[in-house]
């Protein structure tokens, strides 16, 4: 799989290409917008990483030819921005971006989000995740429980939605820590577990069905449970 990397910062650059060539992609490595542009129309490229904020021609303008022109409007685009805001995310999905990280991000998150749009082609990001009572606008960055508005931090949010965009899936410490703190914590820590009690004191304890369960000896996992007896 071969994926062209848009990235005008030196050391930023080098660092994905050399990551992402590590973790066994073909990478094409352009410093500018339209020089991207024109990788992206010589064909054989199955996704593209974008920074939105490029000299001469920005990200979104990249964006918009990308998808305005037969050849290249069906490759994948993830895009990366610095800036964490609503309208910022929303243009960049408006515009046709399948997915989108806010600088700083995990790599180890990048390359999951990189080989789930590889695998599935063009797929967007659901924009609301619901999970029995729980609703996350994942544009917004806003929960409700049961119809009540919940008040997360940043990072209980992220902790939130990396459990439940993997609905269903146990998520050992080490990966909670990887891709929430990008940081590697030692077995016995108890950092995880303190910010997972934290959480469930917003979306769990004030409710009577429970959604973040603590599968022991393995993780954490976001799911309704069945009825017992059911």
């Amino acid at each position: 799989m071969t994926i062209l990397l848009i990235e005008d910062e030196p050391k930023t650059g080098d660092y994905l290409q050399r990551g992402l060539a590590e973790s066994g992609f073909a990478v094409r490595l352009a410093r500018n917008g339209r020089d991207g542009l024109a990788i992206a129309r010589e064909g054989g490229i199955d996704l593209v990483v974008l920074d939105v904020m490029l000299p001469g021609m920005d990200g979104w303008q990249v964006l918009a030819a990308l998808r305005g022109a037969p050849a290249t409007e069906q490759i994948p685009v993830l895009f990366l921005t610095a800036r964490d805001e609503v309208h910022d995310r929303v243009r960049g999905l408006e515009l046709g971006a399948d997915d989108y990280l806010v600088k700083p991000f995990a790599f180890v998150e990048l390359v999951a989000r990189l080989r789930t749009l590889l695998r599935r082609g063009p797929v967007r990001e659901d924009e609301l995740i619901r999970i029995g009572g729980l609703e996350i606008d994942v544009i917004r960055r806003r929960v409700r429980r049961d119809g009540t508005p919940v008040v997360l931090t940043a990072q209980e949010f992220a902790l939130l939605h990396l459990l439940a965009r993997r609905e269903g899936q146990v998520l050992s410490r080490s990966l909670i820590a990887s891709q929430v703190w990008d940081m590697n914590f030692d077995s016995d820590t108890n950092v995880i577990d303190a910010a997972v009690r934290r959480l469930r004191r917003k979306i769990d304890d004030p409710f009577p069905q429970k959604l973040i369960h603590t599968r022991r000896g393995m993780g954490y996992v976001c799911e309704v449970e069945p009825a017992a007896g059911a």
